[in-house]
């Protein structure tokens, strides 16, 4: 006679104890060998960062400016680098707009950069910035002859947007009589005052620029009559009146006004 167990009968406590702490204990050397072959394998010389690769907009770059960012920030291998870390670098360089990061395998990296254009000096609480094509200001060295022909804006801090849309308004109006707009000023009062390539001073008062550019408009239909009928540049000009503008011509110390109050009858 043979006798057999049931199939179903459980096994005593301490077996079982036994056989789980035999099945951890494996899936833990399972774990840790995998955990060395992928250390082996991320820090393999086949993945060591070969070349850094820059393209892009590289007008006020070059490579002895990046290697002197760069330094030892980055660190790691082509798998292991931080992407986000590069792209920081590298926008962390003067002119530097925007910065695409990019692995390229088995071993490259490359970054393609956007640089600033810049447009305009950006002025505000004693400091002088430039700024760029979308109204952004970005501290960078003035190195070119480009730079030093630029516009001036003025303006309360976060205002640059809202001061380079009404340059950008405002300047082909004044561009009619050959004035070349080369500064808006935003006071913290919130009034606008411009000076042209001429040294005329222009006050332009408060407003939306839809009124400013009203304002402006009127002056710039008339201004020229005047002018002509002087024989005279201009020198100052306030259009803060609600129909009408007065101006002061240079090498003219009074000048007779056309309406009371030394205003020019703006014509609709």
């Amino acid at each position: 006679m043979v006798l057999t167990m049931a199939d179903h009968t459980p096994l005593p406590t301490d077996v079982r104890l036994m056989l789980l702490a035999t099945s951890l204990l494996g899936w833990t050397l399972v774990a840790l060998v995998l955990a060395a072959v992928g250390l082996w394998a991320v820090r393999h010389p086949v993945w060591t960062v070969a070349a850094v690769e820059v393209q892009g907009d590289l007008t006020h770059q070059n490579e002895v400016t990046f290697r002197a960012h760069m330094g030892n920030r980055l660190r790691g291998s082509f798998i292991t680098l931080d992407l986000g870390e590069v792209k920081a670098v590298f926008e962390s360089v003067p002119w530097v707009r925007k910065a695409l990061v990019q692995r390229e395998f088995p071993n490259r990296i490359r970054v393609t950069l956007e640089e600033h254009q810049a447009v305009a000096w950006w002025e505000q609480e004693g400091t002088t910035l430039l700024m760029n094509r979308q109204g952004e200001v970005f501290e960078a060295s003035s190195d070119d002859e480009h730079t030093d022909a630029l516009p001036e804006l003025a303006g309360p801090p976060g205002e640059a947007v809202q001061v380079k849309a009404v340059y950008d308004l405002l300047r082909p109006e004044l561009a009619r009589l050959d004035m070349t707009l080369e500064r808006l000023e935003l006071t913290a009062q919130g009034s606008w005052r411009a000076v042209t390539d001429s040294g005329a001073r222009i006050e332009l008062g408060r407003g939306t620029p839809d009124e400013l550019l009203a304002r402006v408009r009127q002056f710039t239909h008339t201004l020229g009559q005047v002018t002509r009928q002087h024989g005279r540049s201009l020198a100052a000009a306030d259009l803060r009146y609600p129909a009408a503008y007065a101006i002061r011509l240079r090498g003219i110390s009074t000048l007779e006004p056309a309406v009371p109050g030394g205003a020019v009858p703006a014509k609709r």
